[in-house]
């Protein structure tokens, strides 16, 4: 099983009308629907009120990735939890982060830029191209997918270069986006997907979640082993490799076993 912790502000759907009846339990509960089909998923929510905003050190130690949604209330968000975040990501937890949450403080945190882009909300048409059709997230895909009225993002987006491009969006409105972005930070791997405005369905639709789901998969610890950081003591005895040796040769010498 892979444990998955979607969270979540959960602040438009108790504000905004129109949310509400796109995401009458709220996004996250939406996110977890469509996921927890697979039975491979074992899925529990988080969200902002929640003491320590859900993410205490028993969820985030027993979380393999956490899928952040964010937007009206990053500065809500504590800067110890938000750091805790960080840290589990270094040590390994996959991060997924969606739409707006590329300001959220765990994702700006590790990529040490602002993150800032161009927006706008005019119900225009988003289409999604996959770049990489080799990649894992890709799995499954068509060449593009395309949604009728989405947010506009726009370049430039002020984030490091990705480690790895999946998607590609271009807006009717005529900006493109880099939209699916793979990063490596410490043990952990982190993917951006851009789509996911709150004023439409984006997270009940198939395809966005197949690309969820591959993320998922993609993100989830390796389980590989933790290497040693600072000082080290050699594994090998070096000194009795030149034990007798002159102390002038020593240092120009190369002992072979």
């Amino acid at each position: 099983m892979i444990n998955v912790t979607v969270w979540n502000e959960y602040k438009h759907e108790r504000e905004s009308e129109l949310v509400a009846k796109i995401y009458p339990d709220g996004i996250h509960m939406a996110i977890k629907k469509m996921l927890g089909r697979n039975e491979e998923f074992n899925i529990r929510t988080a969200t902002l009120d929640m003491p320590e905003h859900g993410l205490t050190d028993d969820v985030l130690d027993t979380t393999d990735v956490l899928i952040w949604w964010g937007h009206m209330a990053h500065n809500q968000v504590s800067e110890e939890v938000a750091e805790k975040v960080k840290q589990h990501v270094l040590d390994g937890m996959g991060l997924i982060v969606l739409h707006s949450g590329h300001l959220s403080k765990p994702f700006v945190k590790l990529m040490g830029t602002c993150c800032r882009s161009k927006w706008r909300e005019n119900d225009e048409t988003e289409r999604i191209w996959v770049v990489e059709p080799a990649h894992p997230i890709a799995s499954g895909l068509p060449e593009y997918i395309e949604i009728p009225q989405e947010e506009t993002y726009g370049e430039r987006f002020e984030i490091p270069t990705p480690d790895e491009l999946v998607f590609i969006s271009w807006f009717s409105g005529g900006e493109v986006f880099r939209s699916g972005c793979c990063y490596k930070r410490g043990l952990g791997k982190i993917f951006y997907f851009r789509s996911g405005h709150e004023g439409y369905p984006i997270y009940w639709r198939e395809d966005i979640t197949k690309i969820l789901e591959n993320a998922v998969y993609w993100a989830k610890p390796s389980h590989g082993p933790k290497p040693s950081l600072g000082h080290y003591d050699a594994i090998e005895n070096v000194k009795d490799k030149f034990a007798g040796m002159d102390e002038s040769l020593r240092k120009h010498t190369y002992i072979k076993d």
